[in-house]
């Protein structure tokens, strides 16, 4: 926090700046306009509340890793970072609608719906938006466009490794330790090796794998060669919780927790990292949001460039199988925001189309039901789709663009919700791949060069030539878990059918609770069933927690028109 004459400037989340440089940026802010310009020189990712001659300005960060909601109490509108706060403010009641679109369609429920508040009263700030007061009333402004993507894949390799590297330098905590996770992945290697130059006695961490093919390990171990100075921690399967240990165990009103099946593993990571000294612990979540390719830069290219589009067709094509005619309808009727969302509502009970399928639209994956959501619920859902459809804007012009911006906005919003196991343990999780600089410096690049069909992660492991150990950086492999769910569901099928067996959620009339025992019980052929069973948990568990209880505060301060 800093105050500069008449300007009041605080931040709330992980922008690593001192008092005194975040001073001297707000002496540059004259009036709310001037608010855009400041937030584009801060680092991190961060809630940025302005006062400026008694007038408020607060935003979050630009892919909601830290949003701001907002609701009218008492006849003011007030803003938080948290909704059931400001539920319990408003004496807000549940949103029935919203509680069954999450149900209905599990964490895969893409941005803005996903961003919609459980409550009835409070709304989500859109994560380009700020609010601005004038007096007791706050109206939404956009105040930020991702940049054009023109830099070349050197350029951006460039800027992206100076944006890391600088972020990177700050991360240490001023008391305590300071850990990251090191995989083997090019992702957490990438934050571990920065991170180390400034603070060479980091403390790195890694989860031993249960399937032996699973190379993780061996990356891991050349990795950690490379930084003799930095003490390294590897949890062996033995002392881990397996998956969906204490599966009812979780308790929090802010929002359905989307990862409860790795929840007592986390706790326990969150605790021994605690022992160790550690007071900040950086993530690689996010990475492959941002790095991993998405394809629907191809309509644009096609039309600019089409020789170069027709050869990254057939790269695509090659390596995810997607079938001719399939792909050159995709590629000839992208359709619109609207058509898609609509789409999904006439087709949420539907089959499951093929695996194999190009992903060249408006949105990355369909939406489907689980056997067990009612019919209730569905309609529920399918008139949340028909807003949303009317409601929506494309995020970009460029649909590559959008295609980026929708997948990090539908998966900041759920990891967020991972610091709060780290916090209980007073660690807090830092993620920098979500961070605003580093987003805006890869949207700056060309799509077809930052999504090579025929290299894994390019931008990224062209901006780490020379960071990581060239064997990281040739990495073309990546982690495979089902062998740890499979070991983990095996063993606690019945703690599962334990809490539903006075569910909730069939007590709302979403779900059928006979489906969801016999699909428990059934034969899985793959692990899809568990992951919406996974975020069925979460809804359960936090339906059960605002049932039974107040919400508490994250000792996160909330904003209104006489803060900061």
């Amino acid at each position: 926090m800093a105050t500069k004459g008449p300007v009041r400037v605080a931040v709330i989340g992980a922008c690593p700046v001192t008092a005194a440089q975040l001073g001297r940026f707000a002496s540059y802010v004259r009036s709310l306009s001037d608010v855009g310009t400041l937030a584009r020189k801060l680092p991190g990712s961060s809630i940025l509340a302005v006062s400026v001659h008694g007038q408020t300005r607060v935003q979050g960060s630009i892919v909601g890793l830290h949003p701001v909601f907002h609701a009218r109490v008492r006849g003011v509108d007030v803003a938080a970072d948290r909704a059931d706060l400001l539920a319990a403010m408003a004496d807000a009641s549940i949103d029935e609608e919203s509680l069954a679109v999450r149900v209905a369609c599990g964490r895969l429920l893409p941005a803005p719906l996903s961003h919609r508040p459980l409550w009835g009263g409070v709304s989500a700030l859109s994560p380009d938006h700020c609010l601005v007061w004038e007096k007791e009333r706050a109206r939404e402004m956009r105040w930020w466009a991702p940049p054009a993507p023109e830099q070349s894949l050197g350029e951006g390799a460039g800027k992206v490794r100076e944006v890391m590297a600088a972020a990177m330098a700050h991360r240490a905590p001023e008391e305590g330790r300071l850990s990251t996770d090191l995989s083997g992945g090019m992702d957490s290697t990438s934050l571990c090796f920065l991170a180390a130059r400034k603070t060479p006695d980091i403390l790195t961490f890694r989860t031993a794998e249960a399937d032996v093919t699973n190379d993780d390990a061996l990356f891991a171990s050349h990795s950690i060669s490379a930084l003799p100075a930095a003490e390294h921690m590897v949890a062996p399967q033995e002392d881990l919780p397996s998956i969906f240990t204490d599966p009812g165990s979780w308790a929090s009103t802010e929002e359905p927790y989307p990862f409860i099946r790795t929840g007592a593993q986390t706790r326990y990571v969150a605790r021994l990292l605690a022992e160790h000294g550690s007071r900040r612990h950086l993530a690689g979540h996010g990475g492959d949001e941002l790095f991993t390719s998405l394809a629907g830069y191809l309509h644009e290219l096609l039309l600019r460039r089409p020789g170069t589009a027709f050869r990254h067709v057939r790269g695509y094509s090659a390596l995810k199988r997607w079938p001719l005619a399939e792909t050159a309808a995709a590629l000839l009727r992208p359709g619109t925001v609207r058509s898609w969302w609509q789409d999904q509502a006439t087709h949420l009970t539907a089959p499951p189309p093929p695996l194999r399928r190009p992903v060249l639209g408006w949105g990355l994956w369909p939406l489907r039901a689980s056997p067990w959501v009612t019919e209730t619920a569905n309609d529920l859902a399918r008139t949340a789709f028909l807003r949303t459809a009317v409601e929506t804007p494309r995020y970009a012009e460029n649909l590559g663009q959008h295609q980026l911006l929708l997948i990090l906005r539908s998966s900041a919003f759920l990891h967020r919700l991972l610091r709060e196991p780290f916090a209980r343990e007073s660690i807090h999780l830092d993620m920098p791949f979500f961070d605003d600089r580093l987003v805006e410096a890869v949207l700056a690049v060309r799509p077809e060069e930052r999504s090579d069909p025929w290299r894994y992660k390019p931008l990224l492991s062209e901006a780490m030539r020379g960071v990581l150990p060239d064997m990281v950086l040739g990495r073309s492999t990546k982690g495979e878990f089902s062998e740890d769910v499979r070991i983990g569901m095996k063993g606690n099928v019945p703690a599962l059918l334990d809490v539903f067996a006075d569910s909730r959620l069939a007590a709302r009339g979403l779900i059928d609770a006979d489906r969801l025992r016999s699909s428990l019980l059934a034969p899985q052929r793959n692990t899809t069933i568990l992951q919406d069973i996974e975020y069925l948990l979460g809804c359960e568990s936090w339906l059960r927690a605002v049932e039974a209880s107040t919400p508490t505060h994250s000792g996160e301060p909330c904003v209104h028109p006489s803060a900061p």
